[in-house]
């Protein structure tokens, strides 16, 4: 499945130890042009845990009941995480359940330059 900056995935993301995953959903952080030629996707885990999301400059909250909120398809207030960035083949990817609005992306553009440095 090919997919596009700001899809929202479910993917089977691996935990930490290597061994074994869950299914979540992840955030599509990588740019469109790398999305149409290589077979791979740079994605952002995105979780429910949001006790720190007002605290860290490198997670993003995603209110469900907010305009933005509805088009990610997610079911829940969640957190996207720019510090935890995965690797994975388009192909894996189980289904797409939304978008990431445009005007949030410029905002985890910034979550994403805390991440990793580039500020």
């Amino acid at each position: 499945m090919k997919v596009k900056r700001g899809d929202i995935v479910l993917v089977n993301y691996p935990f930490a130890s290597g061994t074994g995953g869950k299914i979540r959903p992840a955030l599509v952080v990588q740019c469109d042009r790398n999305n149409s030629r290589l077979d791979n996707t740079v994605i952002a885990q995105v979780t429910g845990r949001i006790r720190y999301v007002h605290q860290e400059p490198t997670q993003f909250l995603v209110e469900v009941a907010s305009g933005a909120g509805q088009q990610t398809g997610l079911l829940s207030d969640s957190a996207v995480s720019c510090e935890n960035l995965f690797t994975i083949r388009q192909d894996t990817i189980l289904r797409k359940i939304g978008k990431m609005p445009e005007p949030e992306l410029s905002e985890i553009d910034e979550c994403l330059k805390a991440a990793l440095g580039l500020e």
